[in-house]
């Protein structure tokens, strides 16, 4: 009932999720300068919560941040694992900003000074493949049946995905929860986007033959002439 209350964003909450936006990415920027090999993976993470609690943040819902062999499969929480030069190091946000607005953002870096891998590049370029056809379908009136059934992602026969396609975000992780076409008997149920929502737009890619995963992630407005992307933080690996 409270997060059916909470779907439709008034210009105050629009207002202060971008706020909460401009602090989250702020801390990322600062982030991405400091990281480097050495490090774990509990000092990267440290550095986001300590940046949500300056910038009047209040709380971070995981840890999930992980580096080289750990980004694949995903969901790993930040351990002691010493991160290397050229590996990838993805994380996600998870966490409730300034005025108690969510930021539910993920990027992958390249840790160190040299240039991605052939693989590297490949699998994030899937990832960006998915988030940007995926940002397009969100707009007024289209179904939740839609955003389940035509969304684009590669073949899951060969690459491991993300529980979810897209999820509502408001003062936390909040309704719909879009899944799966072959969740859709069991979980599934209609309804469609209106001006006001936000919404994020999920995208993980780990191969299934082994190698590392590319998580992506952006949340989005949905304004009544289509997406407004919120989080403008470069998607890039570097």
């Amino acid at each position: 009932m409270m997060e059916l209350a909470r779907l439709i964003k008034g210009e105050d909450e629009i207002r202060a999720m971008r706020c909460a936006v401009h602090a989250c990415q702020t801390t990322m920027r600062e982030m991405r300068e400091a990281l480097a090999p050495g490090m774990t993976e509990r000092d990267v993470w440290a550095m986001l919560h300590a940046g949500n609690i300056r910038r009047a943040g209040e709380w971070i819902e995981t840890q999930i941040l992980a580096s080289g062999p750990r980004t694949n499969p995903w969901m790993q929480e930040a351990s002691s694992r010493v991160i290397q030069n050229g590996e990838l190091l993805g994380y996600d946000t998870d966490l409730v900003g300034v005025y108690g607005m969510m930021v539910d953002i993920s990027r992958t870096w390249l840790v160190g000074d040299g240039s991605p891998t052939g693989p590297q590049r490949h699998v994030h370029a899937l990832a960006l493949e998915q988030i940007q056809r995926n940002t397009e379908m969100l707009r007024p009136g289209t179904t939740f049946r839609q955003l389940v059934f035509d969304s684009w992602s590669p073949p899951h026969d060969e690459y491991r995905r993300y529980c979810c396609q897209f999820h509502g975000v408001g003062q936390c992780d909040e309704f719909p929860d879009i899944y799966w076409p072959e969740q859709w008997d069991d979980w599934g149920f209609d309804g469609e986007l209106e001006a006001g929502m936000v919404m994020t737009v999920e995208s993980f890619v780990g191969p299934r033959s082994g190698g590392e995963g590319v998580k992506l992630e952006n949340q989005v407005l949905i304004a009544e002439d289509g997406p407004e992307l919120l989080t403008e933080l470069s998607l890039d690996l570097s």
